[in-house]
């Protein structure tokens, strides 16, 4: 079994430290890969921090992972040594329910195997993420990554990119069609690339006028001040769709006031406690309140296709591994723009 360095938060209370981990020894089947670069997801702080009540330590979180391939098993078809490729959220799933059958490993109906933090499914032990130089997985749960790709800024496409794409894919989004990004954010800067390049017009919804200038650089059509009460009226009735991204406390019904007759407004953003939603606003208008988790594997290769054809990446902040700690501080401030992603290097 390779031994492997890494970073791991060993409790809820105390930093990431520099700790060794054995991977399993490469199967038939299995991709070895030496890691360059992993996003930092806010959902690795949770974890680390032990905010979900779900933690298994020591756990080394990362699941935004792009790296290069070092051996292959001897069955394996689809990769060669030296290929780049990438790991996203999840590692195995159980490839029998009618989920996964339809390409939803991510809504696998018997449980699938995060990257980080679950127990492998023949039981052989828990997983462990990005944060580390190295990592062994199934063929089946590696993604191509295109060499017209910027490797560092193609990490938090694994997460922060197919969270946003799913549902805008899913909800047909495309010309003709309003589509408001709530939050902007390593999500929402991601909604905005996404839909602009689908032929949506795009308006940024955010709290904070200091977002206004990246929104339109980043191809934003329209800006509004959620906290100005007549640019909020002024969108009554005005969106088709809307990706709410935002993970603090929000009230969800001034934003179904915004959408028109059979509209849809999807969270990928997951705030801390219970939102209350007033029927009123779903049964006048015929309005939807959705959500949507990532994407499946063959989604997730359509998105990083995609995103190689028309020339999208995240927008990052480089950082070492030893950095971590304090990245995960400026995290919780919201002061990156608009993903760390750790150099391996």
């Amino acid at each position: 079994m390779p031994a492997t360095k890494s970073y791991a938060a060993h409790s809820a209370t105390t930093p990431l430290e520099p700790w060794t981990l054995e991977r399993r020894d490469p199967k038939p089947t299995d991709v070895q890969m030496d890691i360059l670069f992993c996003g930092v997801c806010h959902s690795d702080l949770h974890f680390a921090r032990n905010e979900w009540g779900m933690t298994v330590f020591p756990i080394v979180p990362g699941h935004e992972i792009v790296g290069k391939v070092t051996a292959v098993g001897s069955a394996v078809t689809k990769y060669k040594v030296g290929d780049y490729a990438g790991i996203g959220c999840l590692v195995d799933s159980c490839r029998e329910c009618d989920n996964c059958k339809h390409d939803q490993e991510q809504y696998c109906t018997n449980g699938f195997v995060f990257s980080y933090g679950s127990m492998e499914r023949d039981g052989s032990g828990m997983t462990y993420g990005g944060y580390s130089k190295s990592i062994v997985c199934h063929e089946d749960f590696v993604l191509r990554i295109s060499d017209k790709l910027d490797l560092a800024a193609t990490a938090p496409l694994l997460c922060a990119g197919i969270t946003t794409y799913s549902p805008l894919r899913h909800w047909k989004v495309g010309p003709g069609m309003k589509v408001g990004i709530l939050g902007l954010g390593g999500l929402g800067h991601m909604g905005v690339k996404f839909a602009v390049s689908m032929g949506a017009e795009v308006t940024m919804l955010s709290h904070s006028p200091s977002k206004q200038a990246d929104a339109e650089r980043l191809g934003a059509h329209k800006f509004v001040l959620t906290s100005d009460e007549e640019q909020v009226k002024s969108l009554a009735g005005y969106f088709d769709f809307i990706l709410d991204t935002v993970s603090a406390q929000h009230d969800y019904n001034m934003y179904l006031g915004m959408l028109r007759t059979n509209g849809v407004m999807c969270c990928v953003g997951v705030p801390p406690a219970p939102t209350p939603v007033h029927a009123m606003g779903l049964v006048f208008g015929r309005h939807s309140l959705t959500g949507s988790l990532i994407g499946g594997i063959a989604e997730t290769q359509e998105m990083l296709d995609y995103c190689a054809d028309h020339n999208i990446v995240s927008d990052i902040e480089m950082i070492r591994m030893d950095e971590i700690n304090d990245a995960y501080e400026r995290l919780l401030k919201g002061d990156v723009r608009y993903r760390f992603v750790i150099d391996m290097a």
